[in-house]
């Protein structure tokens, strides 16, 4: 049976979407395309009329990922430190930590993506410096947007190390402090 070009770009932004979330939760090294294929409905052999290789999925899906946290910073109101202040809560909140597979990519695929073929690094980067130089446009000293970026995935990657909800909570808070003082220094 023969499908319309329309299912077949909905059942590719299906799997990108579910792909990306079972990355997020169990690593993307470790699944396998027939889980992948599973939790849409279908069998891995269907795998390859979307994507060329797991490595293109991969590509694809932190392509995805990215471009709607850049997104995201756009959708916010407001501009300077009151934006960036959003951008932090949003991020930095025991939510974000707990929802691995909703959450943000970094903390989940970093390790992964530092492994990935020069070109998925390379798009990466190129993302990455868009998200950067949008900080840097709400913050009076765009020197310390590199800085912020690091101390937001870390802080969600350190908190979810941690066995209680306290200790994470405790991340969280002194990282929003830290961030906030950044911000308020340059007001």
């Amino acid at each position: 049976m023969r499908y319309s070009n329309e299912h077949k770009a909905q059942t590719r932004q299906k799997l990108l979407d579910s792909s990306a979330c079972l990355a997020k939760e169990g690593g993307f090294a470790s699944t396998g395309v027939d889980a992948l294929m599973k939790a849409i409905g279908l069998t891995g052999g269907a795998f390859y009329s979307h994507f060329s290789s797991k490595e293109d999925l991969f590509a694809s899906l932190v392509a995805q990922e990215l471009a709607r946290s850049v997104a995201l910073l756009s959708e916010l109101p407001g501009q300077g430190a009151e934006k960036l202040r959003q951008a932090f809560a949003l991020y930095l909140n025991p939510k974000h930590v707990a929802a691995v597979g909703q959450g943000c990519m970094l903390p989940s695929l970093g390790s992964e993506i530092s492994r990935a073929a020069p070109e998925v690094r390379e798009n990466v980067e190129q993302a990455l410096q868009t998200l950067v130089s949008r900080w840097a446009n709400e913050h009076p000293q765009p020197e310390l947007a590199w800085g912020m970026l690091a101390q937001c995935v870390g802080s969600i990657v350190l908190a979810r190390m941690l066995a209680t909800e306290a200790a994470q909570k405790a991340v969280l808070a002194s990282s929003q402090q830290l961030l906030e003082q950044l911000l308020s220094a340059q007001a």
